[in-house]
């Protein structure tokens, strides 16, 4: 009989307290089971608001540049051509043989770079004087050497570029994603640097503050200006035969005309094309990112909760 009374008043005191952590648990697990749905919610809604808040910009930024082109064709160019483009042509077929000109054209691929000078004049003046194949080489070359300097260079202030990098924390959020996971991926994201808006010049001081290692930051910045390159030589022909027609005794045919317009819009589209699947990418590394974060954090949330739960004091007492 007693054994019967103090079994009845330990089931009477323990009930209350079991249904107490029963509460608890089940409001963790609650907890738990819906942050990762609102997670998921409120980046999809970031996700739609970035993307219609992207192609707004693309709107502005192509009605912008065709502003900026018209500008260009009514008063830029007649003065380009005039003033600097056939001055410097003369002057290129006067002055410098060819095997002069193209160390030239290497050295100011190669040197441009590290002083965050453009290097598109060099690379439309290799195209213009040596078209694809010659100028092809010329440009791989001297970028390829001027992507290895700021690299080398980067790496003796460091520290300073990582203060500096502080200022823009998107931009070093970025140059992260390039130097995670494996030779492939580092290989990848690299070459997507390249062909995207992001000014390779400054990535090739940046990137020295990330864990990449040195080859596949190399071999993806060559991949990455490939194209590129095709489309600088491209561009650089395309203004030499314009120069021809206005000061020169060159008559275009209708083949030719209809070469050229097809030639122009392949051009565009390619850009365009590079561009967004870039930004894509990009994109898709970010959420990725952004999910393994959540993911992190939820199995953290949840040994928390479970450890609180263990460490709760007795609210009951055996008799």
């Amino acid at each position: 009989m007693p054994n019967s009374m103090e079994l009845t008043k330990h089931d009477i005191d323990v009930g209350p307290a079991m249904q107490d952590d029963s509460e608890f648990v089940s409001l963790v697990t609650s907890a738990i089971t819906k942050r990762p749905e609102a997670s998921t919610l409120h980046s999809q809604a970031e996700t739609r608001s970035e993307s219609f808040i992207w192609w707004i910009k693309i709107l502005i930024s192509s009605i912008s540049a065709v502003a900026v082109v018209l500008v260009l064709l009514k008063w830029g160019v007649p003065f380009l051509f005039e003033k600097v483009l056939v001055p410097m042509m003369q002057w290129e077929a006067t002055a410098f043989g060819r095997p002069v000109l193209a160390v030239v054209l290497v050295t100011s691929l190669a040197i441009f770079p590290v002083f965050l000078i453009p290097s598109g004049p060099s690379m439309w003046l290799a195209g213009m004087i040596f078209g694809y194949g010659l100028g092809f080489v010329i440009i791989m070359v001297g970028t390829t050497i001027g992507m290895i300097l700021p690299y080398l260079l980067g790496l003796l202030f460091r520290d300073r570029i990582h203060q500096w990098l502080q200022r823009w924390p998107d931009k070093a959020a970025m140059l992260r994603l390039a130097a995670e996971g494996s030779w492939f991926h580092q290989f990848r994201v690299v070459a997507l640097f390249r062909v995207s808006p992001f000014p390779y010049t400054i990535f090739n001081y940046a990137v020295v503050v990330t864990s990449m290692t040195f080859w596949p930051y190399l071999w993806g910045s060559i991949a990455g200006m490939v194209p590129e390159a095709f489309l600088y030589i491209y561009t650089g022909r395309l203004i030499r035969t314009f120069a021809d027609v206005k000061y020169g005794n060159h008559h275009l045919t209708w083949v030719e005309i209809v070469y050229n317009v097809i030639s122009f819009i392949v051009a565009i589209i390619t850009i365009v094309a590079f561009t967004v699947y870039a930004k894509r990418a990009f994109e898709e590394l970010k959420r990725a990112e952004a999910k393994e974060d959540r993911e992190e954090e939820t199995s953290v949330t949840r040994i928390q909760m479970e450890t609180l739960s263990l460490e709760r004091p007795p609210r009951y007492m055996v008799v």
